[in-house]
């Protein structure tokens, strides 16, 4: 596609927001794990069971969705990653830590047995994220980066 042949953008035709919309094999679990990082269940749909197949969470500006997948999640399969920001990573470990989130020290660069889901790994501070960034893994094996802000 050329884009040089598109009409201009007006702001009424632009996206201007996204949010992370994931499949789960567990709505209520996924919540309580991402209360972790300081989201409020903002909507929930629920079943005639009770159960939740659906939720809207936010922190501050963050967004998410969180939907019960039809099928099985596999975590070796998940190829999106979650980046969020904080204005302390370190807190946000001990936080995770506090709450029930394994700790699997410095991350490795490859997948290590043991790695699993609710985990959390060491500060690092690579190049582009000098002031600290933290590895977590969610209960379905989705990897969400957290870097330092500031």
């Amino acid at each position: 596609m050329n884009t040089a042949t598109l009409p201009p953008t007006s702001a009424s035709h632009a996206v201007n927001r996204l949010v992370p919309f994931i499949h789960v094999a567990d709505v209520r679990a996924s919540l309580d794990f991402y209360a972790l990082l300081g989201f409020v269940p903002q909507s929930t749909m629920k079943d005639d069971r009770g159960d939740a197949y659906w939720a809207l969470a936010k922190s501050g500006a963050a967004e998410i969705m969180l939907a019960r997948a039809s099928g099985p999640v596999d975590a070796e399969q998940q190829a999106v990653i979650l980046y969020m920001y904080s204005a302390d990573v370190a807190g946000l470990r001990q936080r995770l830590l506090s709450g029930g989130v394994r700790d699997r020290g410095v991350y490795r660069g490859a997948w290590q047995p043991g790695d699993g889901p609710r985990t959390v790994f060491a500060v690092a501070h690579p190049a582009y994220m000098p002031a600290g960034e933290l590895r977590i893994v969610d209960p379905d094996g989705y990897i969400i980066l957290a870097g330092q802000l500031g």
